[in-house]
């Protein structure tokens, strides 16, 4: 079990002066990764003024967003998930192994320059199709502290042991990671059980809580939808797998059953230009409709939302907590559960509701989802502030391996005696 007591690997790094993060980001579907790679980043040069941290990402769209001082990253070429499952370069007229290769070469030469203190690869233990291998391997002889980043929830247990063995990704979480934070709380959900791992590996396990979202300074300038009036926010989060959801939505204001809330319908920047022309050609013709293409900054349209409706996503589900919204999720089942497990759980727990996507397209079920979610109970009476503390446990956690626990301790309050702080023992 991960000892919350400075270890002697801790007190060797005590002359550390200017702390550095290197931070991987998979990046090949949707703004899930990215976003919670910016949060992380973003909280912890918040917390170390002498902290740079660094981001390796793919994402073609991480340019539009912005980052703190000291926050930067490197893009490496972009490839893409296919419905199909397998991978293809974004841009680059390449053989996807050629563009593999192109990114695994970046990212290796990326660490080995900067050199940082602790390492955290975002989802993918061995990054797509293994790039990440060659990084890890190096920086484990030069003592960095490797850390595996993981949801909340992955998957199924048995379709997700299924990948990790085809990837033969055992050994890396066996031999290579010292950590592994799963950024959720415990009672949520462990992504590791039914895996098969040995006590010692899930004796690495740090449930950190939830990412806690905040307005950005930009917030000032928000202004609202509806000319103020109260509305119900719709986001499929980056919108490549989302059309349902939308069209769902639209159909039940078409229908004209019952009185609803005015909805703002954000559709992400991955929603092909077809479903874009499509959707907004429908809600153009509804005066209670509006369509928003993409904004990097979705937090004040949540924030003043009366309620959230949304597919069940990480990023999504932590924003939905972090502003306190009623929630109507709807989860994909394909290609995989990940949403669908997290919607269920929440609902349990009392924190959303849930609608399953089997139910598509009937439009009296989603005009009676719609017509009641305003007025349902918001997360906060399911305690959902206990379940938020996931940026202050990695902030104290990185604090314990730079050696630099006490002076984080003295700039702001303890994180002990949070119920997110829950480290898992082997059994």
């Amino acid at each position: 079990m991960l000892s919350l007591e400075r270890s002697a690997w801790n007190q060797k790094r005590m002359t550390v002066v200017t702390p550095k993060i290197l931070i991987y980001s998979h990046d090949t579907f949707g703004l899930g990764h990215l976003r919670r790679c910016q949060t992380i980043a973003q909280s912890l040069v918040g917390a170390f003024p002498e902290m740079s941290v660094l981001i390796l990402s793919g994402s073609p769209i991480i340019g539009s967003f912005e980052f703190r001082s000291r926050v930067d990253f490197v893009r490496i070429p972009g490839v893409i998930k296919l419905r199909s499952g397998e991978y293809t370069s974004l841009s680059l007229q390449l053989d996807i192994n050629e563009t593999i290769a192109i990114r695994s070469s970046i990212i290796e030469h990326t660490a080995k320059v900067f050199k940082p203190d602790i390492f955290i690869v975002d989802k993918e233990p061995l990054g797509l199709r293994g790039e990440v291998l060659p990084t890890l391997q190096y920086l484990k002889g030069q003592k960095t502290r490797l850390v595996l980043g993981l949801r909340d929830i992955m998957d199924d247990p048995l379709v997700l042991k299924e990948e990790w063995l085809r990837k033969r990704v055992y050994p890396a979480v066996n031999d290579l990671y010292d950590e592994i934070w799963i950024y959720g709380p415990s009672v949520m959900h462990n992504p590791l059980d039914g895996l098969g791992f040995d006590p010692s590996v899930m004796g690495k396990i740090l449930f950190t809580g939830y990412l806690r979202r905040s307005m950005p300074s930009s917030a000032q300038d928000f202004t609202a939808p509806f000319d103020g009036a109260p509305y119900v926010l719709v986001t499929p989060g980056g919108g490549g797998d989302g059309v349902e959801l939308v069209d769902w939505v639209i159909r039940a204001y078409e229908a004209r059953l019952r009185p609803l809330f005015p909805a703002l319908i954000v559709l992400g920047p991955f929603m092909s230009k077809v479903d874009v022309e499509a959707f907004t050609t429908r809600a153009s013709h509804l005066r209670d409709v509006e369509v928003l293409r993409f904004t990097p900054e979705i937090e004040p349209y949540i924030a003043n939302a009366t309620a959230v409706v949304g597919m069940g996503g990480y990023n999504t589900f932590c924003e939905i907590l972090s502003f306190n919204n009623p929630a109507l999720l709807v989860p994909r089942v394909v290609p995989r559960r990940e949403q669908a497990i997290r919607a269920e759980q929440a609902q349990k727990l009392g924190l959303a509701q849930m609608l399953p996507i089997d139910s598509y397209p009937s439009v009296e079920l989603m005009v009676k989802a719609l017509a009641n979610l305003p007025f349902a109970s918001p997360p906060s009476h399911a305690h959902s502030e206990n379940y938020l503390g996931g940026l202050d446990v990695i902030n104290l956690r990185t604090a314990e391996i730079i050696g630099m626990c006490e002076k984080l301790l003295s700039q702001r309050p303890s994180s002990a005696g949070d119920p997110t702080l829950t480290r898992q023992t082997g059994s």
